[in-house]
């Protein structure tokens, strides 16, 4: 796979060895978790394009501490529901020079039942590979004629959120062949190249090393099937994108753009990874 590093005196050895100083091991919990009665599925065989890699897949919800996985079980203690409240106002609102809303066209939120389960994914009109993002502005610019959200700010982080919690329960099914294949692939190498000072891949911590502390971080496989996620150490939520862009700094390199062709390849491929997961809503992280 191709690297994307910078010149440094010190050895990749040596980087690697500092970037992983003072780990423990420590195996995801053996839990269930029950949100209003239904079972979330959070452990699962791997999907066959990880033969090699992973035997089982698991939600990070799994390598959370018992206080935050409470929280995660109670939608009147999960403090990202808060934002799912706000994404239906958001829906409700009429914007644009067509005066529409979401609910003009596609009445209730649950009309998005299923959709978060199946994104990012290849649209079958355009041809591009749309996530949840790039669904809601094509509506807003082209159905409503209003500005496209930022995918980063708040409007569509809530809205993110509402949508998601539609497939709460349903299972990871994003395809990977046909017209995705290509982007699959370069999702892939994505995965695996390694970036930045320290020379980390996504795999290195989260394939490589999942399960064990990094710090005070509990490794895990870095699923997304829980976004957007409610991040306690910052108060709000997060996108997968959003997240990428946290990791590929915290190897020191300079990251790509969120909503760029690189990004939306990975949330692809790393989507993929979580095949046979359940969409878990709002998740709540540490």
């Amino acid at each position: 796979m191709k690297q994307r590093t910078i010149k440094t005196a010190l050895t990749v050895t040596a980087l690697f060895g500092l970037a992983f100083a003072g780990t423990a091991m420590a195996e995801a919990v053996e839990d269930t978790l029950v949100i209003d009665g239904v079972e979330i599925t959070t452990r699962a065989a791997a999907p066959a394009h990880l033969e090699g890699a992973l035997d089982e897949i698991r939600s990070g919800w799994l390598y959370r501490e018992a206080d935050t996985r409470v929280m995660q079980a109670d939608d009147f203690d999960n403090p990202g529901m808060i934002f799912v409240d706000r994404g239906l106002d958001s829906w409700n609102a009429v914007d644009g020079t067509e005066g529409k809303s979401c609910a003009s066209c596609h009445e209730g939120p649950e009309a998005m039942a299923g959709l978060r389960a199946v994104t990012p994914r290849v649209d079958a009109k355009s041809g591009k590979l749309m996530n949840i993002e790039g669904y809601v502005n094509d509506c807003r610019t082209t159905r409503m004629g209003a500005e496209a959200w930022g995918g980063r700010s708040d409007k569509m982080t809530d809205m993110m959120a509402l949508i998601a919690v539609q497939s709460r329960g349903q299972l990871m099914n994003v395809a990977i062949d046909g017209a995705a294949a290509p982007f699959f692939e370069k999702g892939k190498e994505i995965y695996y190249s390694r970036f930045g000072q320290l020379e980390l891949s996504c795999a290195s911590c989260h394939e490589q090393n999942n399960g064990n502390y990094i710090r005070s971080d509990h490794l895990s496989q870095g699923q997304t099937n829980g976004f957007p996620v409610y991040r306690l150490k910052d108060a709000s939520l997060t996108t997968p994108q959003g997240r990428f862009v946290g990791c590929v700094r915290d190897t020191r390199a300079e990251t790509f753009k969120a909503g760029s062709d690189e990004f939306n390849a990975l949330e692809l491929y790393v989507a993929s990874r979580g095949n046979g997961l359940a969409v878990e809503g709002v998740s709540v992280r540490n």
